[in-house]
């Protein structure tokens, strides 16, 4: 009989490409799967060759959404038919937590972030004591963790003396088994595609910078992909800077689909400024995207990210925000044949090296360890 393992994340799954590698993985290892998430009211439907459930809530933010969430999910893990509890984030972790103390059952915690050091709680200090409490209560009687990279892992061995797995979220080899054209995606055909992409378009990622770059740019094309916060402001500053026909959005969409995109793409940028420490040791699942598409990559100067690309020597870094200088770096970055020829060709090798058969290695370590 397969050993039963309950994924549980608070997002409605369509676009956490992390957890469904890791599903994935965890199938491939014969484990029987139960993907728990929720329902939105935009919510697209899954096809997964595992079972998926998504919860529909009350509430769909704020602490009552989470107070539900985790309650509903705590008595449906407890009453479930499970061999293990993999929790995603602090955010899912208390119901996780209780339910395997009660039925004796491991836990496995992946934590994709510094979950307290996320700017959207920094000027909400109760709301961020109440995560810190439960956070500080929990974690040293963890003992299978994942986070996605090195400085995290050390930020949390500091914090609570526990050593964490590092397993990043790098994509799988992506295989494009029907490539579309440009035309076919309604993209521009004869210019330079400069691209940003994924689940959070947000303050503090440099994204109105680069809009504002545009103006520099009257032949480059700015593609957007995403939903977040500052989506309607940056669509406002387009309009009144008759930007139009440069700046192009697109709304998230399936993650094939949207590597369809980026294979288009002259450039990727990943501009996140270090205003906070989740941002200042961030290593974002877009460098690797572009990575796997090819295209080399403009980024600001950020610890986890300035590795890697100084390793492979695949793309350049900005030194400010200012909208000039992002234009000046992505028309460098765009018309030097000498180094794009030597990003090419260094990019083969990152491919290579950074894609999911190296990096599932830790998981199926760790799953291989625990003590049912």
């Amino acid at each position: 009989m397969k050993k039963r393992v309950l994924v549980s994340v608070t997002n409605d799954l369509f676009t956490d490409q992390r957890v469904k590698k890791v599903c994935d993985s965890l199938s491939e290892m014969h484990f029987d799967i139960e993907l728990i998430g929720r329902m939105l009211p935009n919510s697209q439907p899954l096809n997964r060759s595992y079972k998926t459930r998504r919860m529909r809530l009350v509430f769909n933010k704020g602490p009552l959404f989470y107070a539900e969430y985790n309650i509903r999910l705590f008595f449906v893990l407890l009453f479930s038919k499970a061999t293990i509890f993999h929790a995603n984030d602090l955010d899912t972790l208390l119901a996780n937590y209780l339910a395997s103390r009660i039925r004796n059952i491991p836990l496995v915690y992946d934590t994709h972030e510094y979950f307290t050091g996320v700017p959207e709680i920094q000027n909400k200090p109760i709301v961020k004591m109440v995560w810190k409490l439960i956070e500080q209560w929990i974690f040293p009687n963890l003992k299978y963790l994942f986070t996605v990279n090195n400085s995290i892992a050390a930020l949390y061995k500091k914090d609570y003396n526990n050593s964490l797995r590092v397993m990043r979220n790098i994509p799988k080899r992506i295989h494009l088994e029907h490539p579309k054209t440009r035309k076919e995606l309604e993209l521009p055909e004869a210019i330079d595609i400069v691209i940003t992409q994924g689940a959070g378009i947000n303050m503090d990622r440099g994204i109105e910078e680069a809009l504002e770059a545009m103006k520099y740019l009257p032949n480059v094309c700015f593609l957007i992909i995403g939903n977040g916060d500052v989506i309607d402001q940056l669509k406002r500053r387009t309009v009144q800077l008759n930007l139009e026909t440069n700046v192009l959005f697109k709304s998230r969409m399936d993650y094939q689909e949207m590597m369809q995109h980026t294979r288009h793409a002259a450039l990727g940028i990943t501009l996140d400024k270090n205003t906070n420490i989740n941002y200042k040791y961030s290593l974002p699942n877009k460098l690797f995207d572009y990575i796997h598409s090819g295209i080399p990559i403009l980024a600001s100067k950020l610890i986890e990210v300035e590795s890697v690309i100084n390793t492979y020597k695949i793309g350049l870094f900005i030194d400010n925000h200012d909208p000039k200088h992002i234009a000046s770096q992505i028309k460098k970055a765009l018309e030097n044949k000498s180094l794009r020829e030597e990003w090419d060709e260094n990019m083969k090798k990152a491919q290579d090296e950074l894609n999911w058969s190296n990096e599932e290695k830790e998981l199926r370590k760790a799953y291989g360890e625990i003590e049912i």
